[in-house]
């Protein structure tokens, strides 16, 4: 079985943004969940808002049990490395980009590391939907950097009119080159977003400091609104708007070959997908653990669980303007009783060879122990003169 590792999200966007916002939000919206946030600058983190508990050399531990640690470039390595001991309990990883690196580059390290208690979780860009074109002109670099972005939060939209929004969407998403685009205003994106490992209740045995905050949060739109007195409270955004979670279920095996053409031909929009695979005969021993963010994808064989797990598949995906009928409907073709008959041998008692033959599309994104992570696209490549570093970002 193999063990539990820490998605390292990587966080870009330029000055005003909201990346910083979004930052925060992610922070006080914790509920439990340890999150460790790698920054060349505490300033830019609300640290007083969020109860120092106390700091260890660049390390500070805040008081909702997250960690802010000071990082240079040179030692991202060491830090990330720290950051997987047990002992910190660690549920995701955000590398603030600003200040640091190209974004892309902070990827590659990413999916450099050979660090077995880590896996990619994404680079997300966050863009100030009302200053976007003049952001552009100051900074034409934004559509390389929206071209190699995982999902883009389109922030700020609060400030646009409907017909505005919807143009700018449109625009933004041709220039993400197929990645999620979910719009936001203050920052305020679902974490589930980004990281899935929720406790099952606070760690801490009390009420939290996030429950506090919202507590109170909550208490003073309240009384605004019963007196009668200041503005009217702001309708309460709900976080999952923006992008869409289907779920996949089936008893029946699916076929690795259909699969692996469903993965490498995914639409856009589709930002993750997680779960477990039954591949049946094709591989008996093992159900496959799934995880895709954006172009990365890795499958982790496991052996079926003695606990008597009813064999089957479980998908999650996740996405923005993704059609999920068109999703099932597309994975349900991917059974293997589905298979034509001249390939179902194979998956109906046909020799092992043939069975094996089948896996080598999954396994070519099994990374062996001790061995560099295999790191490629699964979807279509860009034109020669359109490589930029979206495709860069994903290859070894």
């Amino acid at each position: 079985m193999r063990g539990q590792q820490i998605p390292v999200v990587i966080l870009a966007g330029f000055l005003g943004a909201g990346k910083t916002t979004l930052l925060n939000h992610l922070l006080h919206s914790s509920r439990g969940s340890r999150i460790a946030v790698l920054v060349n600058d505490f300033g830019s983190i609300e640290i007083d808002a969020m109860t120092v508990a106390g700091q260890v050399g660049s390390a500070v531990s805040l008081g909702n049990g997250c960690l802010c640690c000071a990082v240079d470039i040179e030692e991202l390595d060491e830090q990330l490395a720290l950051l997987t001991r047990p002992a910190h309990r660690v549920d995701l990883i955000v590398i603030e980009a600003s200040g640091l690196a190209e974004p892309a580059e902070l990827v590659r390290m990413v999916l450099a590391s050979e660090n077995p208690g880590l896996v990619y979780g994404g680079l997300v860009e966050v863009v100030d939907g009302a200053e976007f074109r003049a952001t552009r002109q100051r900074h034409p670099e934004i559509g390389r950097h929206l071209g190699a972005a995982d999902l883009v939060v389109l922030n700020k939209t609060d400030r646009l009119t409907s017909a505005d929004r919807a143009g700018l969407l449109t625009e933004v998403t041709a220039s993400a080159r197929g990645a999620a685009v979910v719009p936001a205003a203050h920052g305020r994106i679902d974490p589930d977003l980004l990281f899935d490992r929720r406790p099952a209740r606070e760690r801490v045995g009390q009420l939290s400091f996030d429950d506090l905050r919202a507590e109170h949060a909550e208490g003073e739109a309240g009384e605004e609104s019963a007196v009668g007195t200041g503005p009217s409270p702001r309708p309460r955004s709900h976080l999952h708007e923006g992008y869409e979670s289907v779920s996949f279920t089936c008893a029946e095996p699916l076929d690795p070959v259909r699969l692996m053409s469903f993965l490498d031909h995914r639409p856009e929009g589709l930002y993750r997908i997680k779960g477990y695979v039954d591949f049946g005969p094709a591989d008996p021993l093992n159900r496959y653990a799934v995880h895709a963010v954006g172009r990365f994808l890795r499958f982790y064989p496991e052996p079926w669980p003695r606990d008597g797990a009813a064999a089957g598949t479980q998908l999650v995906l996740i996405g923005a303007g993704i059609d999920a009928e068109g999703l099932r409907t597309a994975l349900d073709g991917c059974r293997a009783d589905s298979v034509a008959p001249a390939d179902a041998t194979a998956l109906l008692g046909g020799a092992d060879a043939d069975g094996q033959r089948r896996m080598w599309g999954v396994l070519r994104y099994v990374q062996e122990p001790g061995t560099a992570p295999d790191t490629r696209e699964t979807r279509e490549a860009p034109e020669p003169e359109e490589t930029d570093e979206r495709q860069d970002a994903r290859l070894p």
